[in-house]
């Protein structure tokens, strides 16, 4: 053992004491000064002063700096310290000392002090790092998929450490609210029975039953609602879950979701442990909450918004002007109001002081969700401009209600495309107008979700959220006569314009659950089938029971302040689903496919007779 780590076992008064090292480097203050430490870290920088040499030490509790002088430093560790290459280990030890007045950070505890180095020890040498760590202020990170690539010099970023430090911190509270509540953290099966949920399902072959598959879940959904028919009355997990989908910013592969589910209970208190929840995980991260959070129904989100996610921290609320304009002589909202649509639209006060390129660009970005372009009218020196001003049939004007100098941006068509491209005209024209406050936190819960759509091709129904969320009592009436205005005892959590999470309350009657298997087009031996465990589990007894699952990924994004879920996951995957550091996915050896009775089929390239 070397000389540093072979002085006296520290006493374990603090969790970083171990055989090499008496403390974190970054946790070192005031308090500390005159005692003799030793410390164990990486390289962030070094300078050479004429005969000094000061070395950033660096980790996960922040930085101070190493002190080497001849005065108190052997000229052996001189020589040492003077040939460190970034981001080197090293174990230092040394008298903690306070800086020189001019550099020191009160703000910063270990900023104010430095270690007086009597010895260093290289314990890990590092070739040059292919990007760096420690950066200039302000200066641009290199490319974002160089850095996963060399995700755990990455991972090194004071700011990453920050996000997952954080990310530690809210899974530990959550486990603490929850426990208080009397739930128990039950882990539920990875390897889990197909059950189509909405998204495609990773396959695992089974190589004892050959020809047979398991899939990663892509939510604990059954299982839970199994654990309540068992009688544990409420469970949470903070689960992994899996989805072979399409990625963004927001969406992983595999994610990571707080997951709840409790017996005997109404809507209003699965929502009172999710108000509860999200206080305690915002208390965390020092912010305050204001409960009960809002509730607004599905419909008048729709109606108001365009969204069933909407950013209240703003206005700029939808209006319907159909009957306004329905009798203009009008080509657009004529033939668009014979057809079944209507006229909504955004009053932007102040609007008109948008110049004709950004709004251009905005009905750009109405036409990408479909719109077939926006109908504009401004009132500019008391009098209206655009094209459709001169189509506006009596009395239109005064009903539009447009003061001098703002704008009016107007859809035609039917709802499923009004309400989406209305909704984006309100993001761009607040961006654009610097209507979004900062720092400002609107929650707001939807309730009252249908509980079925019609898909617009087809006619045939599918649910809204999954196939086991309780119809609402009152509407029970309509499941056969009018299935697509029966409401779900189902509810999101939105924050500015991002859901945070959402649930129902549960089918708890076997018969109730076929039947609604019966609208959504499965029939009963593919119900058994494919939900067979579900259904014998609530012939058994099942109690009322509901629950709702959160994103921590993105919890963890929105209080971080990060730019994407892949800043608040230590290993993510690309947006091209890979794993660039490991390199997966990756080629199977042919001997081990064959194991599983699985082979890869090699499909030709017809136009040019390659294979791919």
């Amino acid at each position: 053992m070397s000389s540093i780590a072979s002085s006296s076992t520290p006493k374990r008064a603090k969790p970083a004491a171990t055989a090499l090292r008496t403390h974190l480097a970054g946790a070192l203050s005031r308090a500390d000064v005159g005692r003799e430490v030793r410390l164990g870290g990486w390289v962030h920088r070094r300078r050479d002063l004429g005969g000094l040499v000061f070395v950033d030490l660096r980790d996960r509790a922040g930085l101070v700096q190493l002190s080497c002088n001849p005065a108190w430093t052997p000229s052996e560790v001189m020589a040492r310290a003077a040939g460190l290459g970034a981001e080197t280990v090293v174990l230092a030890r040394g008298t903690v000392e306070l800086r020189p007045e001019p550099s020191r950070d009160p703000a910063l505890g270990s900023r104010e002090v430095e270690l007086h180095v009597s010895g260093l020890e290289i314990v890990g040498p590092a070739q040059t790092p292919p990007i760096p760590v420690a950066r200039k202020e302000k200066e641009d990170l290199p490319a974002e998929e160089l850095r996963l690539r060399h995700r755990v010099l990455d991972l090194r970023r004071p700011e990453l450490q920050r996000n997952l430090h954080l990310r530690h911190r809210l899974m530990q509270a959550t486990r603490r609210y929850f426990d208080q509540l009397g739930f128990l953290e039950i882990e539920t099966p990875i390897l889990t029975k197909p059950t189509p949920e909405g998204a495609r399902d990773y396959l695992v072959p089974s190589r004892v039953h050959r020809g047979e598959f398991f899939a990663l879940p892509q939510s604990p959904q059954l299982y839970k609602q199994l654990l309540m028919v068992a009688g544990l009355d409420r469970y949470f997990q903070i689960a992994r879950c899996f989805r072979d989908e399409d990625l963004r910013a927001d969406r992983q592969p595999e994610f990571t979701q707080i997951d709840i589910e409790a017996s005997f209970v109404g809507v209003e208190d699965v929502l009172g442990f999710g108000e509860g929840m999200v206080e305690a995980l915002w208390s965390e991260a020092g912010i305050t909450v204001e409960t009960p959070i809002e509730r607004m129904r599905y419909a008048d989100a729709m109606e108001r918004f365009g969204s069933d996610k909407p950013d209240l921290r703003f206005g700029l609320e939808i209006f319907d002007a159909t009957e306004v304009l329905r009798p203009a002589d009008f080509s657009i909202t004529r033939s668009a109001i014979a057809a079944g649509g209507r006229v909504r639209g955004i009053r932007v006060p102040g609007g008109a002081s948008l110049t004709r390129k950004q709004v251009d660009e905005i009905e750009a970005a109405a036409k990408s969700l479909g719109a077939a372009g926006l109908l504009r009218l401004k009132r500019s020196g008391g009098a209206l401009e655009g094209g459709l001003a001169k189509h506006l049939p009596p009395g239109a004007e005064s009903s539009l209600g447009l003061a001098d100098g703002d704008l009016c941006l107007l859809v035609a068509g039917p709802d499923h495309v009004s309400s989406p491209a209305l909704d984006r005209v309100r993001h761009e024209v607040a961006r654009r107008l610097d209507l979004i406050p900062e720092g400002g936190n609107r929650f707001v819960w939807i309730v009252d979700f249908p509980l079925f759509e019609r898909d617009p091709v087809s006619g045939a129904l599918a649910p809204v959220n999954h196939p086991f969320t309780a119809p609402h009592p009152e509407d029970l009436a309509l499941l056969d006569s009018a299935p697509e205005r029966v409401r779900a005892l189902a509810y999101d959590m939105v924050l500015n314009g991002t859901e945070l999470g959402g649930g129902s309350l549960r089918i708890a009657d076997p018969r109730l659950q076929s039947r609604i298997f019966g609208l959504l087009g499965i029939a009963s031996e593919v119900a058994e089938q494919r939900f067979g465990f579900l259904l014998e589990g609530l012939r058994a007894g099942a109690p009322p029971h509901g629950g709702f699952a959160f994103g921590m990924d993105r919890i963890v994004m929105l209080l971080s302040n990060a730019d994407s879920l892949r800043d608040v996951i230590a290993f993510p995957k690309t947006t091209a689903q890979r794993a660039l550091f490991e390199g997966a996915p990756s080629p199977v050896d042919p001997a081990d496919l064959a194991e599983l009775n699985l082979e890869i089929k090699q499909e030709e390239k017809r136009e040019s007779g390659t294979v791919k």
